[in-house]
């Protein structure tokens, strides 16, 4: 074969080095983290993957020079595996990929904070053999490169024909996504990074968060709905309307969208609990990693009080969003992250007025709010002090060190001991804890928790590393015993109000967050855990002393994190427009909703699974109102939109400041 033609052929082939290499590492991490290969959108990853591969091969080509061309490949090769390995190691930990807002958002101190884990997880096997396989394109190239594309040439022609070819595989990709709906409303109007990662590749779903963060969802404008079917009587009309007075005709571009959004709602109505805890004290609870098999009447007999004493909910769920800062933003916004780990953080220059603090302090209740880990951890310091909490946020670096020994976990028994006496004569008091003990890892030896309560859980009948978790969580069971008995040895347990709720579902507990293959998760639950509502299904305990003389209040429609800022208004009397809140008062006459950042969604007749565009009715089909299906799915979108739309504009701020 004449040298020109075998130049020709080799330069042509040249092309493809990149594109086969990044479909390789989209394989293999999809492999070892979703285990999602045997997709039909795995032809979408390989057209993506070859519109990314032109660009390394038009850098890489940049010189004539054949020394410089292979030198610069075996770089391009080498740094291109490194974004896949971080996402695999962070998949492996937090059970979730970092977008964008959370890599600058909260990662600095989720890496740092978990670092020996981390450190753990690169020198596991699995963690070397995934390294390993990702340095098998770098080591192949080293050695067969110059032998295999020793002379390439890369002329007009050849770019033309990469550029081409790009054109085209992106043509490809997107037919193949607008003729599948499932996997249109993932790159459109129901993007989220997680499900843009699994289904087209971390590559696409980077391009795709960029697209997002620098101009905005394309399709982010709020739809209109049908009229919503009531699914409960309309209470009398003695009830008026949870609603202010609120100036929606004014505002422009997104301020205005919000507006006509909100004045588009019509407002719950007030009930027979409105008020029943007006002026009582509140302490509100994120508990690190808690679920509902936590409790139980032997081994936790003051969680189980509390969670059948007190208001009942027989159907809740905490969504998993962005890990232990998304949960607490659920909590206390009644909101989910759209921008992921990143929400949080972007609070700390809000005007956050409807908040239990703010709400509370507008009412002239003490305030504060307390952590037992690192007070700057998630810039805690900057957001935590900017909740309307009156006297400010202590954790372990501001103050909690004089109550909280420096272990790993900290003690949350040792957080309420040393701080409940600085608030509890101060009534009506308003508080709000974050407390840690509950955290991964299980064993023994990583955690201070678990060897410390071992011998509670010993003879439990689970494996060691469910037990090391049910170990760690006894630790706020205690913390919980001591707060009760102090409250009813004050006199006011009748006059205090306890809410509790998990900030994620146990990601610690299993070593990958693929679902149908989480056996520690499983085994804990009791089934096989196969899809996300499964995962995050949990438990919300709402008590107060004075609940008890009277018979358990049950809620057992769907709810969720984000119902727990609009009950709490209602229950204390607060005013409060329930226009502002994605979530519902789940005794108002609201329909009951519960949706994650995936669009699944679940009301009283079925569960809707939007990776499979599959709606899975609980009540018989002829029960199901016409349009029902479109019209829900309408509802999650614009409330996602109005979660992102309500923290980018700072619209509280626009609503509230100057009243």
């Amino acid at each position: 074969m004449e040298k020109a033609t075998r130049s020709k052929i080799s330069s042509y082939l040249f092309l493809l080095v990149f594109p086969v290499i990044i479909f390789y590492y989209e394989c293999i991490l999809n492999l070892f983290t979703v285990s999602d290969l045997l997709k039909f959108s795995t032809l979408t990853t390989l057209c993506f993957s070859f519109l990314f591969g032109v660009i390394g091969y038009l850098f890489a080509t940049l010189f004539k020079s054949q020394k410089v061309i292979h030198i610069l490949t075996s770089i391009l090769v080498g740094v291109s595996c490194l974004p896949f390995l971080i996402q695999y190691f962070i998949y492996r930990q937090f059970k979730v990929f970092y977008d964008i807002n959370t890599v600058f958002g909260g990662a600095k101190d989720a890496l740092g904070g978990f670092s020996g884990e981390i450190f753990n997880m690169i020198f596991s096997l699995e963690g070397i053999a995934v390294i390993l396989l990702c340095l098998v394109p770098l080591a192949f190239y080293i050695i067969f490169g110059k032998k295999l594309f020793g002379s390439v040439s890369a002329n007009w022609k050849s770019r033309l024909v990469a550029f081409g070819g790009a054109i085209l595989c992106y043509a490809l990709s997107i037919v193949i996504i607008c003729v599948n709906p499932v996997y249109l409303s993932v790159y459109k109007n129901e993007y989220n990074y997680q499900s843009a990662v699994q289904n087209f590749g971390l590559l696409t779903g980077v391009r795709l968060d960029i697209q997002n963060l620098l101009f905005g969802n394309s399709g982010a404008k709020f739809e209109p709905t049908d009229a919503p079917v009531v699914s409960v009587p309309e209470k009398p009309k003695v009830y008026g309307y949870n609603q202010l007075d609120l100036k929606l005709d004014g505002g422009s571009g997104k301020i205005a969208e919000l507006n006509k959004y909100v004045s588009s709602l019509t407002p719950t109505h007030q009930n027979e609990y409105t008020g029943i805890f007006k002026g009582k004290n509140l302490i509100m609870i994120t508990a690190e990693a808690f679920t509902a098999e936590v409790i139980d009447p032997v081994l936790t007999p003051t969680l189980y009080r509390l969670a059948t004493k007190g208001i009942n909910f027989t159907d809740y769920y905490q969504p998993d969003s962005a890990g232990t800062t998304g949960g607490e933003y659920q909590n206390i916004f009644g909101m989910l992250p759209t921008s992921g780990g990143a929400s949080f953080k972007n609070t700390a220059d809000k005007y956050n007025y409807m908040t239990m603090g703010s709400q509370l302090d507008r009412l002239g209740y003490y305030g504060k709010a307390f952590h037992n880990n690192s007070y700057t951890y998630y810039s805690r310091h900057l957001t935590h002090i900017n909740l309307g909490y009156s006297d400010g946020f202590m954790g372990y670096g501001n103050g909690m060190e004089k109550y909280v020994k420096n272990t790993w976990p900290q003690s949350d028994l040792q957080m309420f001991e040393g701080t409940l006496p600085t608030f509890i004569d101060n009534q009506p008091f308003n508080v709000y804890y974050m407390t840690v003990s509950g955290h991964s890892n299980y064993s023994r030896t990583g955690n201070y928790m678990v060897g410390k309560n071992w011998d509670v859980v010993k003879d439990l009948p689970y494996n060691d590393y469910v037990k090391g978790y049910l170990a760690a969580n006894y630790e706020l069971e205690k913390a919980l015993t001591y707060l009760v008995n102090e409250l009813e040895a004050k006199g006011i347990a009748d006059d205090t109000v306890i809410c509790i709720s998990p900030d994620h579902f146990p990601y610690g507990l299993d070593k990958n967050g693929r679902l149908g293959n989480l056996p520690n998760l499983s085994e804990l639950f009791g089934y096989n855990v196969e899809n996300y509502f499964q995962r995050d299904h949990s438990a919300l305990i709402l008590w107060c002393g004075s609940l008890e003389k009277e018979e358990p209040i049950v809620v057992d429609t769907p709810t969720f994190s984000l119902d727990i800022l609009p009950t709490l208004s209602n229950l204390f009397g607060t005013e409060f427009d329930s226009r502002l809140f994605v979530g519902r008062d789940v005794f108002s006459d609201a329909e009951p909703l519960v949706f994650n950042s995936h669009y699944d969604w679940k009301t009283e007749y079925g569960t809707y699974f939007s990776a499979k565009g599959e709606f899975v009715p609980s009540v018989d089909a002829s029960e199901i109102p016409e349009g029902y299906v479109n019209r829900i799915k309408t509802t999650v979108r614009n409330k996602m939109r109005y979660s992102a739309g309500v923290l980018d504009t700072d619209y509280f701020r626009y609503l509230f400041e100057n009243k």
